[in-house]
């Protein structure tokens, strides 16, 4: 009883919380109006570009998140984690290549791929075969892919060129997980905790004979559905929140940076690779709106490093790996990330030579 009178308070808490920082902010602007120069503050050309770029980004990136997530709800909902499963071959190149298909069938977003494949991995997906799911299923699917084309209609080369890396990379790289890795690389308590779930799974079906029962009576095809709508909503406002904060930094990029640096710095094909993964790694995007980021620095950057920027980021991110050291042991992330770097940079230096 004490933990479930706790869980249910948390949340009227971060409401509360939520609440505060509301209304300290509407007493910020209410006292800003009464000044005499917000007029002149509301029309500065710094905040006009800020606003126009944060407003643009926003609006052309919000459809295909909202499309990403319901798909990712619906698998998440009516396909299971064995199903999938049983899609690898025994093969391990053929099992590499089967994840980067699973990354075209299954548009799942960086954001929900750690948890999804954590749950695969502990019944008996490859560590291998589950490093290149994590690493090409955000960037090789039909909604990154329109996302990207829609943002470099122009060019629509550069949405190739992203594809066309991604899974160069993802499976150089789970190749040489295969060869040089310890397959057992989830974190000790992990493993322990899914242990004792397997205990408690076999025990309580003879200590609660009447919960099947109890459940015939339900409605599970209205029940699910109501699963899609919720998880659709969650990972709606949880990717949103990460665009929002994205487009804002973009935005502060382009009125406090002087355009005329970032140039010089875009004129070395070496240094402006490193920026836009260095960008990348720090925004933590989503794939799904990425695109539309990388556009606002085309007339600045070359294409080859706006598809370092774009494949380096869903790749590895400041969000992700956060999420991956929470699953996997730190080595392991280590190792992950340095291969990451060293073929997507070695990638986009290739496909600098081939663009140019």
């Amino acid at each position: 009883m004490r933990n479930i009178s706790t869980h249910k308070n948390a949340p009227v808490k971060s409401n509360s919380n939520l609440l505060i920082i509301v209304c300290l902010i509407i007493v910020l602007i209410l006292y800003l109006a009464t000044l005499k120069d917000f007029g002149a503050i509301l029309s500065n050309s710094k905040l006009q570009v800020f606003k126009m770029t944060l407003i643009s980004i926003i609006i052309e990136a919000l459809p295909f998140i909202l499309i990403g997530v319901f798909v990712s709800a619906l698998l998440q909902v009516f396909v299971s984690e064995r199903t999938i499963r049983r899609l690898i071959p025994k093969n391990p190149f053929l099992g590499i290549v089967t994840a980067g298909v699973l990354g075209i069938i299954f548009p799942i977003c960086e954001c929900g791929m750690v948890p999804a494949i954590r749950n695969l991995i502990k019944k008996g997906m490859p560590l291998y075969v589950a490093s290149t799911f994590i690493l090409v299923g955000p960037i090789l699917n039909p909604i990154v892919f329109l996302s990207t084309l829609t943002a470099f209609r122009n060019q629509p080369v550069v949405a190739y060129s992203r594809m066309g890396v991604a899974i160069v990379v993802a499976l150089i790289v789970g190749l040489i997980i295969y060869r040089f890795v310890n397959p057992n690389q989830l974190k000790n308590t992990l493993l322990t905790n899914h242990g004792h779930d397997q205990e408690r799974n076999s025990i309580e079906p003879a200590a609660q004979p009447h919960s099947h029962k109890e459940h015939s009576h339900s409605h599970p095809v209205g029940n699910k559905l109501l699963e899609v709508m919720s998880h659709t909503i969650s990972e709606f406002f949880e990717m949103g929140k990460y665009l929002v904060f994205g487009s804002m930094l973009v935005g502060l990029l382009q009125v406090f940076i002087s355009q005329n640096g970032l140039a010089s710095m875009g004129e070395n094909f070496i240094s402006s690779h490193l920026i836009m993964m260095g960008l990348g790694f720090i925004l933590s995007l989503c794939s799904t709106a990425d695109a539309f980021v990388a556009q606002s620095f085309q007339t600045t950057f070359s294409n080859s490093s706006l598809v370092g920027f774009m494949v380096f980021g869903p790749m590895l991110n400041l969000k992700g790996l956060l999420m991956m050291l929470a699953v996997f042991k730190t080595r392991f992330v280590v190792i992950l990330g340095c291969l990451v770097f060293v073929f997507v940079f070695a990638s986009t230096l290739v496909l600098h030579w081939i663009l140019n």
